[in-house]
């Protein structure tokens, strides 16, 4: 098993958005593009890996997972949220049963 975690990717990827330039970084050039830009890319790669899923072989999905989550992170990056906030409300699920706690959900 790799050490290397999300947490590590979210560090990158905050110091690219700090300091990085978006002629030599693709993750400084998509959060240069804005929000918007970073959703779109997410929801592309987001369906991608659900296609794979059911039409490809694990080495695609697994590939395909990667650039899911990096590029979740880039979206959130982007609206100024933390992994350490989205991971604070998994573990606030985690207190109560998944049903419950989706039955206490606003809907959207």
């Amino acid at each position: 098993m790799t050490g290397f975690t999300l947490a590590d990717l979210a560090k990158i990827i905050a110091e690219r958005a700090r300091s990085g330039d978006p002629q030599k970084s693709h993750t400084a050039k998509l959060l240069s593009e804005g929000v918007a830009r970073t959703a779109k890319k997410f929801g592309e790669e987001a369906i991608e890996a659900a296609l794979a899923a059911v039409t490809e072989d694990k080495a695609r999905l697994v590939s395909e997972t990667g650039d899911v989550l990096y590029h979740l992170l880039v979206m959130l990056t982007a609206r100024g949220i933390t992994l350490d906030e989205v991971m604070a409300e998994l573990e606030k699920r985690t207190q109560q049963s998944g049903i419950d706690e989706k039955a206490k959900r606003r809907p959207i």
